[in-house]
Formats: C-alpha cells, structure tokens, sequence
C-alpha cells in the first residue's frame, strides 16, 4: 500500500504534466473558474459498528461504494473498544477491496504500549498510513476546555506524531486534524494555527479537517495556515446532513458556525426527512465546489485538490453527492435501475497491496464476480502477471478451505441462505429459477457472484433470463465491444484517449445433454470455442483451435503497449472449476437435510452438470446481428 502523502504527490505531477500537454486559448478562455480542477479526489471515514452483524454490514457496504465511487482513500477510526475492530475493517479493505487505508490512532487512554503494538500490527498488515488525533475526552467526562491535555502517556497529538516517528522513521504517512473554527482547548483561532504547524514540524505529513459548515472559514482557515509556512496538504472534511435532529445536536455540541441562509433554508423543511437529507446533499456539494474552485481563483491558498467524506456509514448521500459533481456518472444495473459507476483502472478492481498494485495487470475472467477468493488464493505468489498472463503452470493457487469460504463471500444466515436459495427445492426448474431471479435482479447474489449482475450485462440481460430458465445457469457473462471510448460509464476503464474491446464470453452450469448441444453449436460456427469439465474431471474442449491462453478484454491507448487485462486460460478455468463445483456444496447442498428431496436435488447437479466456459472470438459482430448470445438461444 503507498503512503497517501507520496499517493497525491504522484497525481499531482500527473495531471500537471497533462495540463502542460493541453493546447492554449486566449486568456479569457483559457480558465474557467466554475470548472472543477482536474485531478481532485475524494476519500472516505468509516467506523466500526457494535455488533458482528453490523460489521458484516459494513464491509459489504465498503464493497459497494469501493467498486461504485472508487475512493482515493479510505479510513477508518479508533476506539479503545473497537480496537480490533478497527484492524481488521483496514487490513480487510486494503487487502480483499483494493483500497488504500488510513488508520486512526488516539492519545486518549492509551500507553506507549498500546502504541507501540497497534503501528506493529498496522504495519504487519500492510497499512501504511496513520491519523495520529488526540481523541475525545473518556466517556462522561466534560468536552475539552482550553489548556486541557490527556491523561494518558501522549498529552497531546503532537507527542503521538513524535512518537510514531522515533519507531518507525519514514514508513508511515502520518496526518493530524486541522480545526478551522478552532479547537476547544485552544484559547484562540491563531493559537489552533500554532499547533498544526507544531505538529507537521514534529514530522506530520497532511492535515484532514474536522467537519465544518461555513466555507469561507475553512478559506480563511487555509490562507493562515499557509502564511504560517504550512505547506503540505490540507483536506477539508465534509459531513453530509442526515437529518435536522443530529445536525442541531452536532452544530451545538461541536460548536459549529452555520450560515444564516443555510438555517433559514433546513428550518423551512426541518419536518421532512427526505427533503433535509436532499438539502444536505446540494448543500455539501455546493461546499465542495467552492472550495475546489477557490484554489484556481486564489493562489496563496496553494493546492486544494482532495476532500474527505464524513460518510457515518451511509452511503446514499455521498453518492448523491459526487453525481451531482460529476465525479461519477449513474448506469443502469440489472433491477433496471440507476446506481454511481466510477470510472475504473482496470475492469477489474486493483489490489492496495504494494507487490500487486506494482506491477499486477492481468487476471483470469473465472473470479470476476468472486474478486475476494482469487485475492485469497494468490496473496502468497511473489510476482504477478505484468502484461501478459505467461506459463499457467508456474503459479500455485492456495488451497480451498472453509476460511477462504467466509472471507471471499457470505450469503448471511442459514435463514438468509433459504430465503434466498429455497426452502424446499424439489426441481431442477427451482434451482433454474433462483439463477433467473438473480439476473433479473431480484436476488441480490448467488454462491458464485458475491454482488448484482455487472451494469455491462445488463445490455444481455432477456438472453441470459432465458438461458437461466433453459437449464444454462450463467456465473459469469460479457457482451462483446468493438472499439468503445475508454471512458464509457458502463465498459470503460483506463483512463481517457484510449479505446476498449472485449470477446463476447458466457460461463454456465449445465447438464451433459445441454453440453452436446453447445457442441454443435462449435461445430456451426467458425469463431466459438467450448471448454467444459465436470465435477469428476472430465473435459471436453470444441472449437476453433481450442487450447492456448486467449484475451477477453483489450485495450489500445496512446503512448502505451496494448494493455490485456483480462484472459481465459485452459488451465486456470481448471483450478477455478474445482472451486466452483464446491460451492454447490458449502453454500447449498449443507443447507437441507441429508436424507430430503432437496438435499438429492443439488447433490446430483453438482454431479452430473458441467462447467462449461464459451468464447466467441468475433468481437466485430453488431448487436441485433447473429451475436453469441442469438446463437445460444438458437438451441434452446
């Protein structure tokens, strides 16, 4: 995982380097101060929530909003009992969610040990990043007053920063919090100055702001900053309304400044939940804008270019947020309705561990929709595909296990489970309808996809209702593209300037007679390839010249090497098989009692169904035309 502080250096001098590429206009044209800077970003607080269930909750939710908004950063806070807690929502989210995290780290109640052991276990997970806070006062003690310091071995803030340091030197990023209004135990807004400049002298690296409401505060709060040669970042924080209840509570406990415009506007409204939540979006997107713009418009205010979400676990209303800032576009999914896409690297997600972030660029497409198992099963290989896939036989994937069962996905409770999959299957038709059901989005995941059908695949979405419903259960699909701009909300990824291409592809469950038909269907035609296995090993392979590593997902930029992020591999499709068959067992077949009609339901699909993976090579195919997937419904 980079240091945050090296991680917006780096992207800073990128788009600099890109706006220094950019052909001038007059100078009348050449600056539109209503435009955002290109280059800012935007990152996350979570906290650890009270009980396992709640935690579950948040991760999938980390998930989402990780794949959906594609945070810069994310963090996570501290507590004295959500300490664990803690750790693991950072190892997890850099690990699994390829997110880069910033851990909290208070004074409050802790020893030089307590310090000591937590920047060790951050630092044996990787995490790499530090907000180094005094925290708040013991529970049921009076809020801080001026002069007040901890009673713990770190007084303040400052001596934590000194103190991370003398062990660790250079490995973390370490942040403080900057308070635009001032902090309770300091006596005057110039002496709140005076400690954050003691703090980033004492070896701090970037200043996140606690929350605020009156924008013009946090400029002026800036500008002191920078005549007192405070230079490093400086990211402002921004907690979205939620309701008029907290925000009256929050506004007077922290003793928080708010416009008298933005009060007359939440008391008109104040009774309608709804209405406040939206107010609190428009509002907190106009904050953003205003203070992403100040920085073209006000030079001493130096580099504004990042601003971090208060998020209280919600998701909703940063979403709202960054649409309404065009930071992410809205695609349709597969309920047919609209949810935030970012814009990608890759099609798939990358990892925030420093060795797969380096140099990572290739994955097979058997793991798409179960990211976090292919994450598990190669977390011990020392190099990774950089370009292209190479020799399969070299690398090992680890062993399946139970862990590697809950931590890549859960469906919830054993009740959960049925709900979802079926009291009483008694069918194959039931089990086919659980599939189509998921496809259409009725079910929010099945053991093989751990999130809703990709937004790609919505645009064959009736065809995979009706393969499902034919006996070809689907896990994984993509349509064909034919030279589509790299950012395209729905297939793009990359970056901008580049164009994109992807193989039409469909993996499926299906029964040895449906497999003879998609044979022939290899035999009519002269770009399909077959590749089927079952549970006992059996293989079949049909087509084209089957056999060699192929590409599903290409794409062609400037002053670059065709990047083939995405393959399918004879052999891989193998070890993936054997995981996929398991799953009818840990996550279906143990559901239902031995001796039931259900239980010899799902044993004996998983016996006798192969896993079949079909490729269709002619990506130039026009939709509406003779597509892969008018050829399969041809043998329905």
């Amino acid at each position: 995982m980079p240091r945050i502080i090296d991680k917006i250096a780096r992207r800073r001098e990128q788009f600099a380097v890109e706006r220094a590429r950019q052909p001038t206009y007059d100078a009348a044209e050449q600056q539109d101060n209503n435009s955002l800077p290109s280059g800012w970003f935007y990152s996350f607080e979570f906290f650890p929530p009270a009980t396992e269930a709640g935690l579950d909750n948040l991760l999938t939710r980390i998930d989402r909003m990780a794949r959906r908004l594609d945070p810069f950063f994310i963090n996570v806070t501290w507590g004295e009992k959500t300490a664990t807690k803690s750790l693991a929502i950072a190892s997890h989210a850099q690990k699994y969610l390829g997110l880069d995290v910033m851990l909290h780290l208070t004074a409050e109640g802790a020893t030089r040990e307590d310090i000591a052991r937590a920047l060790d276990q951050a630092r044996a997970s990787g995490i790499c990043n530090i907000l180094a806070l005094r925290g708040d006062p013991p529970r049921g003690k009076r809020p801080w007053a001026v002069g007040d310091v901890t009673s713990s071995d770190f007084p303040r803030a400052i001596d934590l920063v000194r103190f991370i340091r003398q062990l660790h030197g250079d490995y973390f990023c370490v942040a403080v919090a900057g308070h635009p209004e001032g902090h309770s135990s300091s006596a005057t807004p110039e002496e709140e100055i005076v400690h954050v400049k003691e703090k980033i002298d004492a070896g701090a690296d970037m200043v996140l702001t606690q929350l605020f409401y009156d924008t013009e505060l946090f400029l002026d709060f800036v500008r002191r900053c920078r005549a007192a040669g405070i230079s490093c970042p400086i990211i402002p924080g921004i907690m979205p309304i939620q309701s008029y209840t907290s925000f009256v509570k929050l506004t007077e406990y922290c003793r928080i400044s708010v416009e008298n415009d933005v009060w007359k506007e939440i008391e008109a409204i104040k009774g309608d939940d709804e209405a406040v939540k939206e107010f609190g979006c428009q509002l907190a997107a106009k904050m953003c804008r205003r203070i992403l713009q100040a920085s073209r418009t006000y030079s001493e205010l130096g580099h504004l270019d990042g601003i971090h979400f208060y998020t209280m676990n919600l998701e909703r209303s940063v979403s709202n947020i960054l649409v309404a800032m065009e930071a992410v576009t809205f695609v349709r999914n597969a309920n047919n309705t609209m949810q935030p896409s970012a814009r990608r690297v890759f099609p798939w997600r990358p990892s925030a561990i420093d060795k797969r972030e380096q140099n990572e660029q290739v994955r097979p497409i058997n793991w798409a929709n179960r990211p976090k198992s292919y994450m598990i099963r190669t977390e011990d290989w020392d190099e990774f595909p950089n370009g292209r896939w190479g020799d399969s036989t070299s690398p090992a994937f680890g062993e399946l296990s139970s862990v590697s069962h809950f931590f890549s996905f859960s469906l919830g409770s054993e009740h959960d489970q049925r709900v979802t999959l079926g009291e009483n299957p008694t069918s194959p038709r039931d089990v086919f309808e659980v599939f189509a059901q998921y496809v259409e989005g009725r079910i929010p995941s099945i053991p093989w996809c751990e999130t809703q059908l990709q937004p790609e695949s919505f645009f064959i979405q009736s065809a995979l209702v009706m393969l499902n419903r034919a006996g070809y259960l689907t896990i994984n699909s993509q349509p064909s593209v034919n030279g589509i701009a790299s950012t395209d909300p729905t297939f793009g990824w990359g970056g901008k300037g580049g164009l994109v291409y992807q193989k039409a592809y469909c993996e499926c469950f299906c029964s040895p007679e449906h497999v003879q038909k998609l044979v022939a269907l290899t035999q009519d035609s002269d770009s399909i390839q077959l590749y089927a296995v079952n549970c006992a090993g059996k293989e079949i392979r049909e087509g084209r010249k089957p056999g060699g590593i192929t590409a599903l997902t290409w794409g062609v930029f400037p002053n670059r090497e065709i990047l083939q992020p995405t393959i399918f591999d004879p052999t891989t499709f193998l070890v993936w098989a054997e995981e996929a068959f398991s799953l009818w067992t840990t996550m279906w077949l143990t559901l239902y009692d031995y001796e039931s009609e259900s239980y010899a339901l799902i044993e004996n699909i998983r016996d006798t169904f192969f896993l079949c993976a079909i490729i269709d090579n002619d990506f130039t195919v026009k939709e509406g035309e003779n597509t892969l997937w008018k050829k399969m419904e041809s043998i329905l």
